[in-house]
């Protein structure tokens, strides 16, 4: 293996997705002299197979539903139908503008980009298209593919993972998604206002099982309104072709029929054969295992992103990204409140949320210490204008602080910024219900909710 020893970056990163091209901007940015090694495209699954095309099929869906539904608002129009090739235009131009900016920016902070499939060679080098770069650290970032389960093989055709749906060529007439987290329900959703006949097939008791209870049920109940099936608390027990499509087996013997099968039941580590494990690297299940700093056990060598067993979040990656940049340029590095996080589900209504559940919240400070609070938004001018439906949950210990903020309603992704500064600032409701909040807005809704908390409810019942 050729190795250019004059040469020896200070920040060797292996991954270009969210956590990988985080870390090496912000290294940078401090001074630090950076190769970033990327197998595909830059930006990796966030930006190519996730965040930002589910994002904008599930855009698409909305306008589609606007159109049905116009006559609502007094506006006649008339509902022709999906054109998806023109769909998957409007969503690759926009992931397309997205990577030229990351390619410039990339570029402009003088960053070593290097195309190619790496490989951990040592606890300070990666191989790379017959060369072995070096460096005084090394982050690895390879992040995560869809996973499946044993005997379910993905076909990309009648099977398929996230992937294939986010290309796929056509509006399948049925589709069973197989998983109800949050990868399932933004395709149930998309696909429902795309006029597909859609199936949840989700073993654990409710959709969108690590959320708060009542934003699942809220959630749930929205799903049977808009005519989206669900079956919830049975296993999958097999998969099997059609004359025309596949049929699905639950534990108790149910079956269910469809032209496709979306196969969403998360995410796994991409980390086989790439060398960690011979370089010493501890390892669980495939993930990386790093401490709050993000460090592995080889003080040479970092990781972050969806490698690791930490939310697999984009703005997780970038936060964990900057954090090992930062440590390693010498400055003062603050460890992540992984509860501190926002995390949304963008599918229609949308499901938001900053903090602990209030189950948490009882494990933890005793049931006798949690309170409570539910705000309708029907109670808000302009989700009344907006015709959407929901609530904000509040989460309080007893006299003290908001320790959850649970959100469900369209356009509730736009609220959880001033949640998660609640939570993170450990604000009591007192001090929010001072705040005065724009009026029509939907986050007006976060100031009543803290008005009715702190004893002093406005637009809302005592």
């Amino acid at each position: 293996m050729a190795n250019d020893a004059s040469t020896v970056f200070d920040l060797v990163i292996l991954g270009g997705g969210s956590g990988g091209y985080a870390a090496a901007l912000r290294a940078a940015q401090l001074g630090l002299d950076v190769a970033l090694i990327e197998k595909n495209k830059l930006g990796g699954t966030c930006l190519h197979n996730g965040c930002i095309p589910t994002k904008a099929l599930l855009h698409a869906g909305e306008i589609a539903d606007q159109a049905r539904e116009s006559e609502q608002f007094g506006v006649k129009a008339t509902f022709e139908g999906i054109d998806i090739a023109a769909v998957h235009k409007y969503k690759d131009d926009v992931i397309s503008g997205l990577y030229k900016g990351l390619q410039g920016l990339v570029a402009s902070r003088k960053v070593t980009y290097i195309e190619g499939e790496g490989r951990l060679s040592s606890p300070t080098s990666v191989d790379v298209n017959g060369q072995r770069v070096q460096g005084r650290h090394v982050v690895l970032a390879t992040g995560s593919v869809p996973r499946s389960l044993p005997g379910l093989t993905i076909d990309g055709n009648r099977i398929i993972s996230s992937d294939h749906a986010l290309t796929l060529d056509r509006v399948p007439k049925t589709a069973i998604v197989l998983g109800g987290g949050v990868i399932g329900v933004e395709f149930a959703s998309a696909w429902k206002s795309f006029g597909t006949d859609v199936t949840i097939v989700e073993g654990l008791p409710h959709l969108v099982p690590v959320e708060d209870e009542n934003s699942s049920k809220l959630l749930e109940r929205a799903f049977r309104k808009r005519g989206i099936k669900f079956n919830l608390g049975t296993f999958f027990q097999s998969a099997e072709y059609t004359a025309d499509g596949v049929k699905v087996t639950l534990a108790d013997g149910k079956t269910f029929e469809a032209e496709v099968l979306l196969v969403a039941i998360g995410r796994g580590p991409v980390s086989q054969d790439l060398g960690y494990e011979e370089q010493g690297v501890a390892m669980d299940r495939g993930y990386v295992l790093v401490d709050e700093y993000m460090r592995t056990n080889v003080p040479t060598i970092s990781a972050v992103g969806d490698l690791v067993p930490t939310l697999q979040l984009a703005h997780v990656g970038f936060a964990e990204g900057i954090l090992v940049a930062e440590r390693l340029a010498g400055l003062k590095a603050v460890p992540i409140d992984y509860d501190g996080v926002p995390r949304v589900t963008y599918c229609h209504p949308e499901v938001a949320s900053v903090g602990i559940t209030e189950a948490k919240a009882k494990e933890v400070y005793g049931a006798d210490k949690v309170v409570t609070l539910k705000y309708n938004l029907a109670g808000n001018g302009k989700s009344k204008i907006l015709k959407t439906s929901g609530e904000i949950k509040l989460v309080q210990v007893r006299d003290g602080a908001v320790v959850g903020v649970h959100l469900v309603g369209d356009r509730m992704g736009e609220q959880v910024g001033e949640a998660q500064l609640i939570y993170n600032w450990e604000a009591l409701p007192a001090e929010v219900a001072q705040l005065i909040h724009a009026h029509p807005t939907q986050n007006e809704a976060m100031g009543e909710a803290h008005l009715a908390l702190a004893g002093k409810p406005l637009h809302s019942h005592d």
